[in-house]
C-alpha cells in the first residue's frame, strides 16, 4: 500500500518553494522599474496559500482571478468595480495593448497590461512550483536556477546576492532532503507510524544543512583564481557598435554622461515628474559646450554660486526680450532621482515646502539644491519664469562682429580632425542666407528636407576613427535627438555661429486640461520625454532655442515686430510666412512629437499579416498544449458523465482501458509478464485498496465469458470512480 505522506511534512516542503520564489522576486524591485512590489508578494502568499490548502481547481481559479482583479482595480481603474464605465476601460486597455502587441510596440504596453502579466505569472509558478515540489518532489532543477539567476544578477546588475546566496543554499538542502525522503518512502511503500507522530527525523537534516552552512561561511576562503570577466565584457560591449549594428540596447531616459553618443535604445515611459503649467515649453537641466568627434563634453567642472534665498538670476536671455511671467508646480516619482533642477526659460525664483538653499552654474545652467551642505532632491517645488518671445526681425538684424569675444572662442569650438565635408555642407545648406537667423532656419529645416528619419533602433555608433555627425550626415541618415541637434551645432559652428547643446525634457504629455483659461493643465513628463535640442547666440537677445528633431516642433515662442511709423509698408510674403510659421509650430498638435517618439516600428501591411498568423498559431499551439496537458482529466470528466447516463458492460470496458493507461501515466505500468491479477494485486497494495481486484475480475468475466451483468456493472463504476480519484490525487 503506498505510504501517505503527512501533510504538514509537504506543507513544509512547498514553503520551502515559496521561500526560494521570494529569491526571484526580492532583485526585481532593484534591477527593474516595478512599483507598489508589496502588492504583488501579497498577492504572491495567497496564489501560494491556496495552492499549499490543494483547493480543487474549480474554486482556486476563480479564488486567484478575484485577488488579480482586486489588485488590478485598486492600482489602476477610477470607476467603482465591475460597473459600466470600469468594463469600458478595461475592454479599451486590452485593446490598446493588443494592438501594441501586433504592432510590435513592446513599450507601448500599458502599466495595467503589464502588471496583468506579471500576476499571471506569480499564478501560473505556484501552481507549477506546487507540482514539482509536492506531486513529483524533483526539485533539483528549480534549484540549480535559483542558483545562477541570483549569481548573473550579483555579477551584472547593482543587486547585492550574497546574502540571498546563503538563504537560497540552506532552504534549497532542506528541500532536496525532504523531497528525497519523500520519493524513497513512495518508492518502496514504506509504512512508518512514528513520521506523524514525531518531527524528531527533521533535526539531523536540518543540523547537517546548518552546520554545512556555518562551516561554509566560517572556513577561510581563497581569493579569486580567475580574472573578473566583467569589466572585460563591459569594455568590449562599449567598442562593438559597428555601423548598421548598433550597440547594445539602452533605455531612453535623462542621463551625465555624453561623451560616447549613438546606438539604438528602448522606450521607457516611467513617469520623471507631473508640473501644472499654462502652456508647453522645455524643461531644461544643463548645456555642454565641447565637442569630441564621440559626443559632448563640458570644457570645465562645475562651479556652483550660493544663491540668496529663492531667487535664480539664470539669465539665457537679454533683458531686452519680451517676457511674461508665469509659474510652474512640479511634482516629483519617488524613484525619478534627478539630482539637478529641472526648470523652463526664463526661472527667477523657486519654493519649496522643504528647506533648501540653491546653488547654480552659470556657465552650464545646472541649478542644484542642498541641506546643510549636501545634496538634496526636492519632490516638489514651484518656480516663477520669464517667458521669453524672441523677435524674428531683430534677430536677423544681428551681426557677426557683435558677438562678445568670449562667446565666440568658447561657442565655436570644433575637433581639429572634424571632416571638412560637414562645413561644406553648412555653407551650401545656406549659401543663399544673409543673416544668423535665416542660417539658423535653414540648418533646422534641412533634416526635413532631405530624406532624414526620426530612428531609435539600429541606430549604428561611429568607429574609432569615424566622427559621430559625419556618419549621420552622410551614412546613416537616422537617428534620435541626440544625432539631431549634434549635427545642428556642428554645422553653425562650421559658419563662426555660436551654438551650444542644450539637454532636459520636452513638455511631455497633456492628462488633465484646464476647466478655464485660468486654470493650470496637468503635464506628465517621462523618461522617454528626454530630450536635446540646440541653442544659437544672437547678440541683444542673447542664447535662442531651435529644434531640428523630425517630428518635434519648437517649443520656443517667437514673434515679428512691426515698426507703427510703417504700418503702411507691409511685412513682405516671404516674412509673413516665417512669423506664421513660427507661432504655428509653437502650437503644433503633440501627435507629431508623440508619433516620432515612439520610432517608426509600423510594419508594412503583409508583415502584419504574418504577425497575425504567428499569433493565431501560437494562440492554437497554447491551446492545443494545454488540453493535451490536461487530457486526462478531460477524459475522466467523460467518462464519469458517460458512466452516469450508461452502466453497461462495453461502457464498462472502456472505463476499464482508460483506468490502465492512467496508471501507466502516473508510473504504474503493467509488466509484460504480468497477468491482469497480478496486476490488479501490485495496484491494490499502492493504494491500499480491493478496488482493482474486484473491476479486474468482472473485466475477465466480461471478456473471456461475455458475462453481462449490469447490476453488477452498476456496482462496481462507483469502486472504478473512487480508485480514479485516488490515482488523479
Amino acid at each position: 500500500m503506498k505510504a501517505k505522506i503527512p501533510y504538514i511534512y509537504t506543507s513544509l516542503l512547498y514553503a520551502c518553494a515559496f521561500v526560494l520564489f521570494l529569491e526571484w522576486l526580492y532583485p526585481v524591485n532593484q534591477i527593474g522599474d516595478v512599483a507598489n512590489m508589496t502588492v504583488f508578494l501579497l498577492y504572491t502568499v495567497f496564489c501560494f496559500f491556496i495552492s499549499m490548502l490543494s483547493v480543487k481547481w474549480w474554486l482556486s481559479m476563480p479564488l486567484k482571478g478575484l485577488g488579480l482583479i482586486f489588485i488590478i482595480d485598486s492600482l489602476y481603474m477610477t470607476a467603482p468595480l465591475l460597473s459600466r464605465t470600469w468594463v469600458e476601460q478595461l475592454l479599451f486597455e486590452i485593446g490598446y495593448n493588443v494592438n501594441a502587441l501586433i504592432t510590435q510596440q513592446w513599450y507601448d504596453l500599458t502599466p495595467l497590461f503589464r502588471s496583468v502579466l506579471f500576476l499571471l505569472l506569480i499564478w501560473m509558478l505556484s501552481y507549477l512550483l506546487h507540482y514539482w515540489f509536492v506531486v513529483m518532489k524533483r526539485v533539483f532543477v528549480f534549484v540549480l536556477l535559483t542558483f545562477v539567476y541570483l549569481s548573473l544578477l550579483d555579477t551584472f546588475t547593482i543587486y547585492e546576492a550574497g546574502g540571498a546566496i546563503v538563504r537560497t543554499f540552506v532552504v534549497s538542502f532542506v528541500a532536496l532532503g525532504l523531497s528525497n525522503l519523500y520519493r524513497e518512502i513512495d518508492r518502496e511503500s514504506l509504512r512508518f507510524p512514528w513520521l506523524k507522530k514525531s518531527p524528531v527525523w527533521v533535526i539531523p537534516l536540518v543540523s547537517v544543512v546548518l552546520f554545512s552552512t556555518l562551516i561554509g561561511y566560517a572556513a577561510p576562503k581563497f581569493d579569486p583564481q580567475w580574472p573578473d570577466p566583467v569589466p572585460f565584457i563591459q569594455s568590449a560591449a562599449e567598442n562593438a557598435g559597428a555601423p548598421g549594428s548598433g550597440t547594445g540596447i539602452q533605455k531612453v531616459g535623462y542621463g551625465e554622461n555624453d561623451s560616447q553618443l549613438g546606438g539604438s535604445f528602448v522606450q521607457d515611459y516611467t513617469p520623471v515628474f507631473q508640473a501644472a503649467a499654462k502652456d508647453e515649453h522645455y524643461w531644461r537641466v544643463e548645456t555642454k559646450d565641447v565637442y569630441t568627434g564621440k559626443g559632448w563634453e563640458k570644457s570645465a567642472e562645475p562651479q556652483y554660486e550660493l544663491m540668496s534665498g529663492e531667487q535664480v538670476n539664470m539669465q539665457t536671455f537679454s533683458p531686452d526680450v519680451e517676457t511674461e511671467e508665469y509659474d510652474t508646480m512640479l511634482d516629483f516619482h519617488d524613484d525619478s532621482n534627478m539630482e539637478k533642477l529641472v526648470y523652463p526659460y526664463g526661472i527667477s525664483k523657486v519654493e519649496s515646502e522643504q528647506s533648501f538653499h540653491l546653488r547654480t552654474d552659470f556657465d552650464h545652467g545646472e541649478i542644484i539644491t542642498e541641506r546643510n551642505h549636501q545634496r538634496l532632491n526636492l519632490d516638489q517645488y514651484t518656480i516663477t519664469y520669464q517667458s521669453p518671445s524672441f523677435a524674428i526681425d531683430k534677430l536677423r538684424e544681428v551681426r557677426p562682429e557683435d558677438d562678445p569675444r568670449k562667446i565666440k572662442d568658447r561657442y565655436t569650438q570644433l575637433p581639429d580632425q572634424l571632416p571638412d565635408r560637414i562645413g561644406e555642407l553648412a555653407a551650401d545648406i545656406t549659401e543663399k542666407d544673409d543673416n544668423r537667423y535665416d542660417k539658423a532656419r535653414s540648418i533646422e529645416s534641412y533634416f526635413g528636407q532631405n530624406g532624414y528619419t526620426y530612428q531609435i533602433s539600429n541606430v549604428p555608433v561611429p568607429k574609432e576613427d569615424q566622427d559621430y555627425v559625419d556618419q549621420f550626415l552622410f551614412d546613416s541618415k537616422a537617428g534620435y535627438c541626440d544625432n539631431y541637434s549634434t549635427s545642428m551645432v556642428v554645422m553653425l559652428r562650421s559658419l563662426d555661429i555660436p551654438a551650444r547643446w542644450a539637454k532636459g525634457f520636452t513638455s511631455g504629455e497633456v492628462i488633465k486640461n484646464g476647466d478655464t483659461t485660468d486654470d493650470y493643465d496637468i503635464y506628465e513628463i517621462t523618461n522617454a520625454n528626454a530630450h536635446s535640442w540646440p541653442e544659437v547666440y544672437f547678440p541683444g537677445s542673447g542664447w535662442v532655442p531651435f529644434e531640428p528633431t523630425q517630428g518635434f516642433s519648437n517649443l520656443g515662442d517667437f514673434h515679428m515686430n512691426v515698426d507703427e511709423t510703417n504700418q503702411d509698408n507691409a511685412l513682405d510674403s516671404d516674412e509673413q510666412e516665417v512669423a506664421q510659421g513660427q507661432q504655428e509650430e509653437v502650437r503644433d498638435d503633440k501627435k507629431a512629437e508623440t508619433a516620432a517618439a515612439r520610432g517608426d516600428n509600423n510594419a508594412s501591411h503583409s508583415e502584419m499579416n504574418w504577425w497575425y498568423l504567428l499569433i493565431s498559431i501560437s494562440a492554437v499551439g497554447l491551446l492545443v498544449w494545454t488540453v493535451y496537458v490536461t487530457r486526462f482529466r478531460w477524459r475522466t470528466a467523460y467518462l464519469f458523465h458517460k458512466l452516469s447516463r450508461r452502466q453497461d458492460a462495453e461502457t464498462f470496458q472502456e472505463a476499464f482501458h482508460f483506468l490502465l493507461t492512467l496508471l501507466n501515466h502516473k508510473g504504474l505500468a503493467k509488466y509484460p509478464d504480468q497477468t491482469l491479477r497480478e496486476y490488479a494485486k501490485r495496484v491494490d497494495f499502492r493504494y491500499g485498496t480491493q478496488g482493482m481486484h474486484h473491476l479486474t475480475a468482472h473485466y475477465e468475466r466480461i471478456l473471456y465469458k461475455n458475462e453481462k451483468d449490469n447490476q453488477k456493472t452498476a456496482k462496481l463504476i462507483q469502486s472504478w470512480k473512487n480508485l480514479i480519484k485516488q490515482i488523479m490525487a
